[in-house]
């Protein structure tokens, strides 16, 4: 039964305050350290109502503070803990359970069970196609910030960043091993009846081998061998028409689809090079893609960052945030980041910074109609030997910088009617250069990219700090969780602890310019007390004295 936090909790005689004194009072009762601030920014203002719909109806027993557990997981990524850390710290440290609002020493925290079964039902929740709650939570949490600071979201600026899924670096004998023996030890029952007794034996004698080990003392042909046995072996478990549908079966069908192809009913591994990025890296991750950026290799998952940019913000906030597998293209995260922040800031962003990975035809076309201006730090790929432009009678003229000689050109009929023009030079070498309008459009926006100042480039540079920051505890990007909706539930909690960074710090610097102008004023007001008292002392007092010296000496 889902039962919303008390919005009146009393203090009572075991109230945290009554035992603390000296300066840990005064820190604890500092309404601007952060334990108040998260309590009074983030926790207070976290939408219960959101996450109802993972409790039942009617009668039952009710489910523990919803913004506890939310703030729970937000601390523990906030600091890094594990959750032994997290617990330890809940229980026995006065500023977290303060941030918490647990402002009594006898208010009960969450336990383990709980806070576990809270995070399940997340993920189960958005596994079975139902939304992501996390992120309703930061989309109605974040709205009510920028509100409150005056968020100007008209100028954003966006990056991303790859992070290691929690899994071993397997080859592909070994994730074709360890996916077959996974499979075989969990539906073994199932699968057994459908087999002769050679394979029995072989599957049996799998269970056993450590793949690993398998590997290191196997040579080439050998692993080639294995993994054709086992190819024809998953062939036949996958094709049993009653085996029924679980996690490992259906990681099992994909590693085959993604490692064999069936010609004439023979079973073959397919080519290294045909083998797609989108390919099961594991079967304790089979979400995780594979990508090489660089130098950099990963078997995991791509992270967007959107955050506001305008240079008259006080505080700037992170507004959107995209989490999909490796092989997710920067290009492909552009337009729903900004229409995700327009929907959060009720705005039409006019400006975005992004670098070159963002550029698509797709994208330009996108901001052009939306009279968004792209502004693209550098583009990608080599700087082009000609220049390229269409004169008023839709002519290209071609211009080789190198030797500033204009090259005749030629438009071409395209083969198929469906197929756009091309044009035609002959380049230095005296071979035939064909360019089609893609490669204007680059042109174009190579020679725009140089007439932008420096200071509507720098505007995207404090995205990499987020970035940074996004990825803290991680210093070598590889997460501890495993799975989509996990590492999307990570990112949102991070970037609510991110956004509530920035705004403390902005709500410390006016208390310390609040001070500063106090101070201003106080100081005239002291010189002149300061210069009553010398006054008094030196002059009035001195006075006064001989006065009735004088007087009690004419008396006597």
């Amino acid at each position: 039964m889902f039962k919303p936090t008390n919005q009146n909790h009393q203090a009572n005689i075991f109230h945290t305050e009554s035992f603390l004194f000296g300066r840990s009072l005064k820190i604890y009762s500092d309404p601007d350290h952060w334990h108040n601030q998260f309590r009074t920014c983030v926790v207070e203002n976290i939408n219960e109502d959101v996450f109802s719909v993972l409790f039942c109806d009617g009668i039952g027993a009710p489910n523990a503070s919803i913004r506890v557990l939310v703030g729970m997981m937000d601390l523990k990524d906030a600091f890094g803990w594990s959750d032994a850390q997290l617990y330890e710290q809940v229980l026995f440290n006065p500023l977290v359970r303060s941030a918490l609002g647990l402002l009594n020493l006898d208010d009960e925290v969450p336990v383990e069970s709980t806070y576990y079964s809270f995070r399940k039902r997340l993920v189960e929740w958005e596994k079975a196609g139902n939304g992501d709650l996390m992120e309703k939570a930061f989309f109605d949490l974040t709205k009510i910030q920028l509100k409150l600071f005056d968020v100007d979201g008209s100028k954003v600026r966006m990056d991303s960043f790859l992070m290691s899924s929690n899994i071993a670096w397997n080859n592909r004998y070994e994730l074709i091993h360890t996916t077959l023996k996974s499979a075989w030890k969990e539906n073994n029952f199932a699968i057994v009846k459908h087999l002769i007794d050679s394979e029995i034996k072989y599957l049996y004698e799998l269970s056993k081998e450590n793949c690993e080990k398998i590997s290191y003392r196997s040579n080439k042909e050998d692993l080639e061998t294995r993994i054709s046995q086992m190819g024809v072996i998953i062939h036949k478990i996958v094709n049993i028409p009653e085996l029924p549908s679980t996690p490992s079966i259906d990681v099992l069908r994909q590693v085959f689809d993604d490692q064999y192809e069936v010609i004439d009913g023979v079973v073959t591994p397919l080519p290294k090079q045909k083998i797609k990025a989108t390919s099961v890296q594991s079967p304790h991750d089979p979400d995780c893609d594979y990508r090489e950026k660089g130098e950099q290799k990963v078997k995991g998952y791509s992270i967007n960052v959107t955050e506001t940019c305008h240079p008259e913000n006080n505080v700037n906030l992170i507004t959107s945030v995209i989490v999909k597998p490796a092989s997710a293209a920067d290009c492909d995260y552009l337009i729903p980041a900004i229409e995700a922040t327009e929907k959060l800031t009720n705005q039409a962003v006019k400006s975005v910074n992004t670098d070159g990975a963002y550029h698509s035809p797709e994208n330009q076309t996108f901001c052009q109609e939306k009279d968004c201006d792209l502004i693209i730090g550098k583009m990608q790929g080599n700087h082009a030997r000609y220049d390229l432009t269409m004169n008023e009678n839709g002519e290209l003229i071609v211009t080789d910088l190198l030797t500033s000689e204009i090259i005749p050109s030629q438009k071409t009929k395209p083969k198929t009617p469906d197929k756009p023009p091309t044009w035609r030079i002959i380049d230095h070498n005296g071979k035939p250069r064909y360019f089609d309008q893609k490669e204007i459009d680059n042109c174009y926006l190579r020679k725009k990219l140089k007439t932008r100042t420096q200071e509507e480039l720098n505007l995207r540079n404090n995205v990499e700090a987020t970035i940074f920051q996004l990825g803290y505890h991680y210093p070598h990007k590889k997460s501890r969780y495993r799975g989509l909706v996990k590492h999307g539930i990570w990112a949102f909690v991070r970037c609510i602890w991110i956004n509530f960074v920035r705004i403390s710090k902005y709500l410390k610097s006016l208390a310390t310019k609040g001070g500063k102008m106090v101070a201003e004023i106080i100081k005239p007001t002291i010189f002149i007390f300061l210069l009553i008292k010398f006054v008094i002392l030196n002059v009035f007092l001195p006075n006064l004295d001989r006065k009735l010296a004088v007087q009690l000496e004419n008396e006597n």
